[in-house]
């Protein structure tokens, strides 16, 4: 095993052995040695589910109060006035089959794709491109929307998408080291109350196990679970 860098080293001493509240671990993250580049936060939630049962398994997408700093490249499958209104919202690309043949073709340089619903019969040729790399629109996550222009908005400025792996955790960004402690503290705290309130129904007992923060290459900070 590789040994840890000076930096790494420097960031442990700074960890706690128990967990903290979110406020506190925010402010050690910010405490731990600059990097040469502007560090993503983020966030580990374990949870009490069982990821092989459909109707526990949590998906979807959340815009946080202060945005994730960092900007997204989005496509629109949608027609006519729609795509006026995606590129005017700042989509890259708006079309119907055009747009689907180009993606069949091999572009693949944008982030996130979102779909009017009239659109899924023809969109759904992409599911072998598309799902694999996690960007095939769908309702659960909401890129599967009537409102075009709404959606391109939001996960253009970075909304946050979400999906439980097969361990039952969720990854997700949360901000970036130069956010002020408040503005990391709220969007952690948003993050965490959205995910509480989609407890599903059949879960039993403790719901959320364990909540980590983390920058780019640091360790983690366990945070309190209320």
């Amino acid at each position: 095993m590789r040994p840890h860098s000076k930096r790494y080293t420097k960031c442990l001493e700074k960890v706690p052995a128990k967990p903290v509240s979110v406020a506190q671990a925010v402010q050690i993250l910010k405490e731990f040695p600059p990097t040469k580049f502007d560090s993503t936060i983020q966030m580990v939630m374990h949870l009490g589910i069982d990821p092989k049962q459909a109707d526990q398994a949590l998906r979807g997408a959340v815009s946080l109060p202060n945005g994730v700093g960092a900007t997204k490249k989005v496509i629109a499958f949608c027609e006519g006035s729609d795509a006026e209104a995606a590129k005017a919202a700042g989509a890259i690309e708006a079309g119907a089959d055009e747009l689907v043949k180009k993606v069949q073709d091999g572009w693949l340089d944008f982030d996130v794709a979102v779909a009017h619903p009239s659109m899924m019969k023809i969109v759904s040729r992409l599911g072998r491109v598309l799902g694999p790399q996690g960007k095939m629109p769908s309702p659960k996550s909401g890129t599967v929307t009537a409102d075009i222009a709404g959606a391109v908005k939001e996960y253009g400025a970075g909304k946050v998408e979400y999906r439980n792996d097969d361990g039952g955790n969720i990854h997700a960004v949360v901000g970036k080291a130069s956010f002020t402690p408040e503005k990391l503290a709220e969007n952690v705290e948003a993050f965490i109350r959205h995910i509480k309130n989609l407890r599903p129904a059949t879960t039993k007992g403790v719901y959320i196990k364990k909540i980590a923060l983390a920058t780019t290459m640091s360790p983690a900070v366990l945070v309190e679970v209320q």
